[in-house]
């Protein structure tokens, strides 16, 4: 609740009873009345008696909710008064005061005519606090009631040096009366409008509810293809939800080391920490922590918020994310990258693989935009998922805890952002055939001293690491497969359902493995691995020629299914033939 006003705190403070502390606790919106008789309590006082309260050099203290706290070293002290005690039921019991029993007897008698319907005082309760204290009785008449006759029946009797006092008196207890009606009638009025805010606050909860359920019960509907990060949030979801202590240190052995290094990398051998723990040597090894002058709490801190913001698609998942980083630190290695490009241009590549896919929801840009969601109507129909991936890239970033670059000077910061943007945003496959047509026009006569020239290559980097399951081993790259198609089925059924346009490649009647990669290998990802082998030979043998197989692997198992295929319809053929000769 952290936002708390201190005006609603207790107050404290400490009486010396009978040479002991006795702590008093008491609300700043408690009436003086209260305070009294809670100090009257816990000094062993008759809960009405009239007191005053001294400090220890004997000050006297005011009595109300603004009154000076102290300490258990300078206690007050509660004093009960020489006047009139308040007894049970409100009865004022008589003492022998200035004046005599000729006075009590006189103010007895006048006080019969006083009408009282509050408090029901009787004519000793008057007595009381007229002659003990007449500077209190103010604050007992702020309830009475006074009949129209009280006032002469009240001075008749009085001798002639109290007629004076008693008449001012008299006429003092109407204008209490009419402040009292006032102040009545303003609580009942507050009391009201505050029962009707109970009333509101109910019927919007209750209204929000139903509106929660029937979303539910629509099943997010078309316009809600649901965001784990909502931009109302004010980026709740972006702060991990576990801190630093409980992110296990694993300590990665000189072969797990190597390995990184190499598209032949197996990835389905490591649990999400472990995978935290790559990324985070990764980003020491390149010596990024270094040159950003990064603190390695928060590289953790922002590793593990990460983590928590990709969703646990079928393939779009944090594990797709670190496939997609190692190998581009993989490809940093084997094309000898920091040779070539500068440190300023890894920390690029490097965190724009690891945040390109944050928060997928698991259906791809044709479904956002032909079902008008939520994304597509914020971004017009234009890269919708990869501009939500920037944005809760950089929502991340935004908080102090998870900013890795935080000590970076803000023109710098500024070049940083946009680089990442621009490189998140080319992994959108609608731009596939403009991006790589200008690397093409660029990799003859490759300048790396171009910035033009550097920014596609970048592009294209990502690019190919993020479609390069297929460059690893067979039995690494095969399991994305089946991922990839499950999660292309749960799309195709949702449009169907939804009387959307269905793509052939995603419909489960239509697709099958091998149809679904041999297109996909042949005119995607060998063509644009073989521009890349231009302007670094080196990855034909690790990365083209796998390639290559991959596309031989499908399509003998083309040829396999298409056989079976013709032998089932030869048979049906056969069966359907005999039954006709019979």
């Amino acid at each position: 609740m952290g936002s708390g006003s201190s005006s609603y705190a207790p107050k404290t403070v400490y009486l010396d009873v009978d040479g002991k502390i006795q702590k008093v606790v008491f609300s700043r919106h408690c009436s003086p009345c209260d305070i009294k008789e809670l100090l009257c309590s816990s000094s062993n006082i008759p809960r009405n008696t009239a007191i005053m309260l001294v400090d220890q050099e004997g000050a006297i203290v005011s009595i109300d909710p603004t009154m000076p706290t102290n300490s258990q070293s300078s206690l007050y002290k509660v004093v009960p008064l020489s006047g009139g005690q308040l007894g049970e039921g409100g009865h004022v019991s008589e003492r022998t005061v200035s004046g005599g029993r000729a006075v009590q007897q006189v103010i007895r008698s006048s006080a019969k005519s006083l009408s009282v319907k509050h408090w029901n005082l009787q004519p000793t309760t008057l007595q009381g606090i007229i002659t003990t204290n007449p500077s209190r009785a103010q604050g007992c008449f702020s309830s009475l009631s006074v009949s129209e006759s009280a006032p002469n029946s009240f001075l008749n009797p009085i001798p002639a040096q109290l007629k004076r006092f008693s008449f001012l008196w008299a006429f003092r207890i109407n204008e209490l009366k009419t402040e009292v009606t006032n102040r009545l009638a303003m609580l009942e009025k507050r009391v009201e409008l505050e029962g009707l805010k109970v009333v509101e606050i109910e019927k919007c909860k209750n209204d929000l509810k139903k509106l929660r359920d029937e979303m539910t019960s629509r099943g997010g509907g078309r316009v809600n293809c649901p965001c784990k990060y909502n931009f109302s949030d004010d980026g709740k979801k972006m702060t991990p939800r576990r801190d630093v202590p409980s992110y296990p240190k694993y300590t990665l052995s000189q072969e797990t080391i190597e390995a990184l290094k190499k598209p032949t990398f197996d990835v389905w051998h490591w649990e999400h920490n472990e995978m935290l723990s790559c990324l985070e040597y990764m980003y020491h090894d390149l010596g990024l922590v270094k040159e950003f002058n990064m603190n390695p709490i928060t590289l953790k801190r922002w590793l593990i918020s990460i983590q928590e913001n990709y969703r646990n698609n079928p393939f779009h998942n944090f594990r797709h994310c670190f496939c997609v980083s190692q190998m581009m630190y993989g490809m940093i290695h084997l094309c000898n990258l920091q040779e070539k490009l500068t440190l300023t241009d890894m920390g690029i590549l490097m965190t724009a693989a690891v945040c390109h896919d944050l928060d997928h929801p698991g259906y791809n840009n044709t479904y956002q935009i032909n079902a008008r969601t939520e994304l597509a109507v914020r971004y017009n129909d234009i890269s919708p998922l990869e501009n939500h991936h920037c944005a809760v890239a950089f929502q991340i970033l935004s908080q102090p805890e998870c900013n890795i670059f935080a000590n970076v000077e803000p023109e710098v910061f500024k070049q940083i952002r946009q680089a990442i943007i621009t490189l998140i945003l080319a992994t959108d496959m609608a731009r596939h055939g403009e991006i790589l047509d200008s690397f093409k026009q660029k990799v003859d006569n490759f300048d790396f001293t171009n910035e033009e020239h550097v920014t596609c290559l970048k592009m294209v980097l990502i690019k190919c690491c993020d479609i390069s399951n297929e460059v690893r081993p067979t039995e690494v790259a095969e399991p994305w497969v089946d991922c990839l198609l499950e999660e292309y089925f749960m799309q195709s059924d949702r449009e169907k359902s939804e009387g959307l346009p269905v793509a052939p490649f995603m419909d489960r009647d239509k697709v099958t493995k091998p149809t679904a990669q041999i297109g996909f290998i042949k005119f995607v990802l060998i063509p644009m691995f073989e521009t890349v082998m231009k302007l670094f030979p080196q990855i034909e043998e690790i990365m083209v020629q796998p390639l290559r197989d991959s596309r031989d692997h499908y399509e003998e198992l083309k040829q396999i299914d298409d056989a079976m295929t013709e032998a089932q319809k030869k048979k049906t053929e056969n069966m359907s033939l005999g039954g006709k000769k019979k």
